[in-house]
């Protein structure tokens, strides 16, 4: 019978903390706005959402 190596894991298991996942989206998350104009379009939408809410 082959045994095989136990494999290795490269991250360690668990959730990543909050502001290291923020800080992995905000760059891209920054090019997106700067690229497309996209901040009005988040302030109108959330506009929409606050006024179907009752807001």
């Amino acid at each position: 019978m082959a045994y095989s190596a136990p494999r290795m894991n490269p991250r360690p298991s668990g959730r990543r903390h909050p502001l290291v996942a923020t800080a992995m989206v905000l760059p891209l998350a920054t090019l997106l706005v700067v690229a497309f104009g996209g901040w009005d379009a988040v302030v109108t939408q959330a506009s929409s959402v606050g006024v179907m809410l009752g807001r």
